[in-house]
């Protein structure tokens, strides 16, 4: 069916003729009333016994597939040879042209005419959100240029500060180095020049590429029968509305969002000083503990109200326990089986690396892996024995849950319901896991979990994490969204509008459209959607409030712990095993037992609501909660204003003059 020894040149031509021919007829039809799915690719066989016979073929062939690029992927990652990458990336070539030949064998049919609505919905999956309606060479070009982008990314690295003045002898700063640094360093200079030298070494090499990509990206979109990349990356949510319902849930956080910024905004100028951070104003995104300001919990000793009631890190416990990585698993494996999940399978134990390996070079980013062959499900992780590594234990083995609960589903249906399911079942139980009171019921936390002061340091550092972050990860696609739409000439002026708008955060030195500091954060050269991370950060409270409701918990919804509560794993089986198969929608519909269909901000908002209230009463003498959009915020990352042959003297002279500010503060 899809042997790739089969397909003839010629046959290929003519189909991509037939593919640019159906499209000039819809494109007439675009801007008039018609529905997305009027204007996706498809042919005119809408025999349902061919469809069938098709998807079968597909589903065993796609299954195997899967699993040769997983296990080569899997080999290269924990042992990184070049032979091991060579065979990785033939495998991936092998994939690109299998999900081609996929592609063009499914626009021959016509789904809007069969009957069968499973079948209707699989071939819709297969003509959407792929770039394989590129030509050959276009289709390798894009490959090529992510994969050029990665490489770039991987290897940029940035000079140290000089604390005495002097010239570092080596700039050999890579991403895990200034990651550390941004969390750890209080000197304003050394956070200033660390965050200039990656935004400067990482975005302007890679921008010509990225324009390139975006043209690319289109034009695979227009051909698939969408407006435009945007289009096509929205509709894998299936939901004409998701976009606007997005909208309104961030403008639901907001209230909360500026409340946050407000308290931590007066506690940074209680650090740095009003020459640092404006008083009233946006954030400058290098103090902020995080090389991007996606979140600030790395600067918990600035920010967290009560000194005495800081420490929740059981670290010291674990060591003085004895657990192992190995003790770190078993935990996990007996917090879901304690829920009524499954415990991991003997292939788990038995392929899975736990720990770091001596001798060989290996990815040490955590991660879980489905082989797709319904049995092998695997953990990487070069695990250390701490409560960051225990908590990300808990989630990695939350994936391998879902894996094993849809491993039965066919291919199509073996992933999350909507793309943000996967990381939000995970961090639902997270919810569960970091918290004071399941530390205490299993033996890592002493204290008295009930303490006023306690409850309110907690809730302040999960907002650091969660809260702080939910504008950031809304706003990174709505970017992609505007270029794919408007185009890249302003792309950087974009970047840092929408985070000012949304994020209250600006550059902390001039930004140019020479720049391209979007592309510091891997997700963009990477071609990663991150709009799945939103929803994700929405659906793991809405989640873990229906599981809370079902172990009949009461109380407030940041101390729920359902550790133990068979009702709670129900209710998480029952959005595992559907996997896919079921439009998101129903799947939350039946979570909230009919209240709603909609991802929702409402559980985030209740599980934060005691912090909300602590945090009026703490800013009730600000004159501006939120921020306040200054001129000169704004002019530096606005690109200069041209009329006839004269800039604009005064934008020039607020840069030049904030320029000159930054190095005057900087030599006191």
């Amino acid at each position: 069916m899809l042997g790739l020894k089969r397909t003839k040149r010629g046959c290929q031509t003519k189909m991509i003729a037939r593919v640019l021919l159906l499209h000039a007829v819809l494109v007439g039809q675009v801007y008039g009333n018609w529905d997305i799915d009027a204007r996706i690719v498809q042919g005119s066989n809408a025999d349902l016994g061919e469809a069938l016979q098709f998807l079968k073929e597909y589903d065993a062939e796609a299954s195997d597939m899967c699993f040769r690029v997983s296990t080569a992927q899997w080999k290269y990652a924990t042992n990184m040879t070049e032979a091991n990458k060579r065979k990785m990336m033939e495998e991936q070539a092998l994939k690109a042209k299998f999900d081609k030949l996929t592609w063009r064998k499914a626009i021959t049919f016509d789904w809007t005419r069969i009957p069968d609505v499973e079948v209707k919905r699989q071939l819709r999956m297969l003509t959407t959100n792929t770039r394989a309606s590129l030509t050959d060479d276009k289709f390798n070009e894009l490959h090529q240029l992510i994969s050029e982008m990665k490489e770039i990314y991987a290897h940029v690295r940035v000079c140290p500060y000089a604390f005495n003045g002097e010239k570092p002898m080596f700039c050999d700063l890579e991403l895990s180095d200034v990651q550390k640094i941004m969390a750890s360093s209080r000197s304003h200079f050394e956070l200033l020049h660390i965050w200039k030298e990656w935004h400067d070494k990482v975005g302007t090499p890679m921008k010509n590429r990225f324009i390139r990509y975006i043209q690319l990206t289109n034009q695979a979109a227009r051909i698939n029968g969408f407006l435009d990349a945007g289009e096509e990356m929205r509709f894998a949510y299936e939901d004409r509305d998701f976009d606007n319902d997005l909208a309104i849930s961030l403008q639901k956080i907001q209230p909360l969002y500026k409340e946050l910024l407000a308290y931590v905004r007066r506690k940074l100028i209680d650090t740095y000083g009003p020459k640092v951070v404006r008083p009233e104003g946006s954030l400058p995104a290098h103090i902020l503990g995080n090389i991007w300001a996606q979140d600030w919990s790395n600067i918990p000793d600035i920010v967290l109200p009560y000194a005495n009631f800081r420490n929740f890190d059981v670290t010291g416990e674990m060591l003085k326990q004895g657990f192992t990585p190995l003790q770190m698993f078993q935990m996990a494996e007996e917090f879901f089986t304690s829920l009524g999940l499954k415990p991991m399978p003997p292939e788990f134990w038995r392929h899975s690396m736990l720990e770091k390996p001596n001798g060989r070079r290996v990815q040490c980013t955590a991660s879980a892996w489905d082989f797709c062959n319904r049995v092998d499900f695997r953990i990487k992780q070069c695990t250390e024995v701490d409560m960051k590594n225990l908590i990300t234990v808990h989630h990695e083995m939350a994936h391998i849950q879902y894996y094993m609960y849809y491993a039965d589903l066919p291919h199509l249906y073996r992933d999350g319901a909507n793309p943000g399911f996967h990381e939000g079942v995970a961090n639902a139980v997270i919810l569960s896991v970091f918290n004071p009171v399941h530390f205490r019921r299993v033996g890592l936390f002493e204290n008295n979990t009930d303490l006023y002061e306690l409850n309110i340091n907690f809730l302040m550092l999960m907002a650091l994490r969660k809260v702080a972050y939910a504008p950031f990860a809304y706003i990174i696609d709505q970017w992609r969204y505007e270029l794919s739409e408007s185009g890249t000439t302003k792309m950087n002026s974009l970047w840092w509008d929408l985070r000012q708008t949304n994020q209250g955060i600006v550059p902390p030195v001039p930004r140019t459209d020479y720049h391209l500091d979007a592309a510091s954060k891997r997700h963009i050269p990477a071609d990663v959607p991150y709009t799945k991370y939103y929803v994700a950060l929405l659906l793991e409270f809405q989640i873990h409030e229906a599981m809370c409701r079902a172990a009949r918990f009461e109380g407030p919804l940041h101390e729920c712990d359902v550790y133990r509560s068979r009702e709670a794993g129900r209710v998480l089986i029952d959005i595992l095993r559907n996997g896919k198969s079921r439009h998101w929608r129903d799947v939350i519909r039946a979570l909230t037992r009919g209240e709603t269909d909609k991802i929702s901000p409402d559980s985030m908002l209740r599980y934060f609501d005691p912090l909300l209230r602590w945090l009026k009463s703490q800013n009730r003498r600000e004159r501006v909660i939120g921020w306040t959009t200054f001129k000169e915020d704004k002019a530096l990352f606005e690109p200069l204003v041209l009329s006839g042959a004269r800039r604009s003297v005064r934008s020039i002279f607020i840069v030049f003059v904030f320029a000159i500010t930054v190095t005057y503060n900087s030599l006191e």
